[in-house]
């Protein structure tokens, strides 16, 4: 038996097998229960979110900052901003994580699965596509690596500007 769905986007008919029909609705119901539990766990998730940034931040203050008085600053201004953090990453994991969870979980129990359905041959030259794979993969490495390093230099430059104006706030209301 074969189940025809349409797509809102383009307005065209899928055809989906019994079998790709139960993977979908499988998959909507573990990412219906991930959310339900990002939800309702809260709590546990802010936890665990903020013990990630105390760990995150000692670590790339203590790798990156080589003076002791200095570190012993931002250390304090990483006590600091973490609340803002726990709110802006709880909601990034309320609407990002359930779906790459999700998609993680169905992608380490699904095999990979032969399609019989295409009747045409295409013989392709498999090592110029691995090639090129290869090639992409190198761009996509490169640019994610540069935005880390711009990244990782704003974040030590706001947590910079964040102890310094608590330490100006500090020396202001000490007079």
């Amino acid at each position: 038996m074969v189940m025809i769905d349409s797509d809102k986007k383009s307005g065209k008919l899928i055809v989906f097998t019994p079998q790709e029909k139960l993977f979908l609705e499988s998959k909507h119901d573990v990412l219906l229960l991930l959310q339900h539990l990002a939800e309702s766990q809260e709590t546990t998730v802010k936890l665990i979110l903020g013990r990630l940034y105390d760990v995150g931040a000692d670590n790339l203050i203590n790798q990156k900052i080589p003076s002791f008085p200095l570190k012993k600053v931002l250390k304090g201004a990483t006590r600091i901003s973490k609340s803002a953090f726990i709110i802006l990453a709880f909601y990034w994991f309320k609407n990002n994580c359930p779906q790459l969870i999700a998609d993680w979980l169905l992608e380490q129990v699904s095999f990979t699965q032969t399609e019989n359905t295409t009747q045409e041959v295409v013989t392709v030259n498999q090592t110029s596509v691995e090639a090129e794979q290869l090639e992409a993969e190198q761009l996509k490495v490169k640019q994610l690596r540069s935005q880390i390093h711009v990244l990782r230099r704003v974040v030590i430059g706001l947590i910079g500007i964040l102890g310094g104006s608590m330490t100006w706030i500090a020396y202001i209301n000490s007079l």
